[in-house]
């Protein structure tokens, strides 16, 4: 088990760095906001991972009413942030437990 929460706070630590120029944010912040967002994410995906499988099959049940609302079911349960970010952390960008029930629009270009 330490050998595990070792792994992700390496992780945390490691992961979301980026060669940038200075910031006026001091490496206290840095460090606490990455630590908490991977503890955050630890804590998250779980209860995000279940509420898809739940949107899935809530959306395989309304399929047979109504196909279309059966997309918006699905990508309203499994879209929104999937890990919680340092940004999150820190109060600069919310967490979208729900995602949006309509998809982004495509490209005429790919057509």
């Amino acid at each position: 088990m330490r050998r595990i929460t070792l792994l992700f706070l390496v992780l945390a630590l490691v992961g979301p760095s980026t060669p940038s120029w200075a910031s006026s944010e001091s490496t206290a912040v840095e460090v606490g906001s990455s630590a908490g967002s991977a503890l955050g994410t630890v804590i998250y995906a779980p209860f995000k991972a279940t509420f898809c499988i739940l949107g899935g099959i809530g959306s395989g049940f309304t399929a047979i009413a109504s196909p279309p609302m059966a997309g918006k079911v699905a990508m309203a349960s499994c879209g929104g942030s999937w890990i919680v970010t340092p940004n999150v952390i820190r109060g600069r960008e919310p967490l979208k437990f729900v995602g949006d029930t309509v998809p982004a629009p495509r490209s005429t270009a790919a057509r």
